[in-house]
């Protein structure tokens, strides 16, 4: 399985991961050249050699009108006249020339920056306002980690345990500690911790790229590196200042599952239809149900439910509010998978996602549902045919 492993003892910015991907999918400035025509107004990429304690890595620089942003990647941190609402900085991702699925990923992590600069600050999302030139240099930095991740098609993202740093952080609003509060939440269910450096070494675009992009986090997989990308940081420090990137084949090894089983007799089909959609919604892997014979010969159905173990208390809760059984049961199993990895196909009906799972001497391709239905809709015409336009233009 191809594998990217991001290791953070300095923490994580955005730059920092995108000058590290970068060292990694970049030929002689192709690449480069690839970002500065993505159409981000402003903004322009500049690829140069930095060393940090005789470590020789990449630094992305990001000019917006020709000025850097500071090395602290805050939204707020300076005030300016011009300011981006969540639906300025939609347009402007809408507006880019990169594939949809980049559109999507990009405004997806941006949420997540939001929603978090919304709790912090007590406001909707949609009265949140960033700075101007840091949110500009912000989907600099997303897109460019976005971009670099479909180039290089890595099946599995994980990373280190990520260093916060320590000590205080200037904003607009004045003197915050770090992690600033906006990284701390983004942070949650990620491990993080305190140690060597009193600086801000994670920031929320750092922190809320890896909450996005990463599947798990922990020690360096079993894996065959291939290539390595160092992304070094603006500041130095006594410990080098930088993201190492990992890439590389790892095995695809089981992983463990829970399946939680119960059986009823007295719930309707429109009940049993809703406690699905609960549980698929909450986050479960699948829910099926069996027809099944009860006591006294009475028919009934028998509900499994299959999750990770991290959200077995969840699909609980969920279970006992919308169903009538007052008891289920809990099984641990292995669960083998095929690698999975996501290709978009151009044609003259837009972008469509094909789905291609290998493995055991087997490749299965499929192309997703939802575009399929689109291009169905939009010509009148049913999915199969869909299907078969697609597949002409499917080199």
């Amino acid at each position: 399985m191809k594998t990217l492993y991001i290791e953070c003892p300095m923490g994580a910015a955005g730059d920092m991961l995108a000058s590290a991907f970068i060292g990694l999918a970049d030929n002689n400035g192709e690449f480069v050249e690839k970002l500065n025509k993505a159409g981000i107004p402003g903004v322009e990429f500049i690829k140069e050699k930095s060393e940090k304690c005789g470590v020789t890595g990449v630094r992305l620089k990001v000019l917006v009108n020709s000025v850097e942003e500071g090395g602290h990647k805050h939204f707020e941190e300076l005030h300016r006249h011009t300011h981006s609402s969540m639906g300025d900085i939609e347009k402007i991702i809408s507006s880019l020339n990169v594939s949809q699925k980049v559109k999507n990923d990009v405004i997806a992590v941006y949420k997540i920056i939001a929603e978090a600069e919304s709790t912090v600050h007590g406001k909707p999302v949609t009265e949140i306002h960033f700075h101007e030139v840091g949110a500009l240099d912000a989907i600099a930095d997303i897109t460019a980690v976005s971009m670099l991740l479909e180039e290089i098609g890595a099946q599995k993202i994980t990373a280190s345990p990520v260093n916060t740093g320590s000590g205080t952080v200037s904003c607009a609003h004045g003197i915050l500690p770090v992690p600033a509060p906006a990284t701390a939440l983004i942070l949650k269910g990620i491990p993080s911790y305190s140690s060597g450096t009193e600086s801000e070494l994670c920031t929320p675009t750092g922190a809320a790229l890896l909450k996005y992009f990463c599947s798990d986090f922990g020690s360096r997989p079993l894996m065959k590196i291939e290539k390595i990308g160092y992304g070094m940081g603006s500041r130095d420090f006594e410990t080098a200042n930088c993201v190492r990137a990992f890439l590389g084949e790892s095995e695809n090894e089981p992983s463990l599952i829970t399946e939680l089983s119960f059986n009823v007799d007295d719930m309707t089909g429109e009940e049993t239809g809703f406690l699905i959609d609960e549980l698929l919604n909450g986050g479960a892997k699948d829910v099926f149900t069996v027809a099944a014979g009860m006591k006294k010969s009475r028919p009934g159905t028998l509900i499994c439910v299959v999750c990770d173990e991290k959200d077995r208390e969840k699909m609980l809760t969920l279970i006992f509010k919308n169903s009538t059984t007052i008891g289920v049961r809990e099984s641990v199993k292995s669960r083998y998978t095929l690698e999975r990895e996501i290709k978009t196909v151009s044609t003259p009906y837009g972008e469509v996602r094909k789905k291609i799972s290998s493995g055991y001497g087997v490749v299965k391709e499929k192309y997703e549902y939802e575009d399929l239905k689109r291009i169905a809709e939009e010509n009148a015409v049913s999915i199969q045919t869909a299907r078969e336009k697609v597949k002409k233009y499917d080199n």
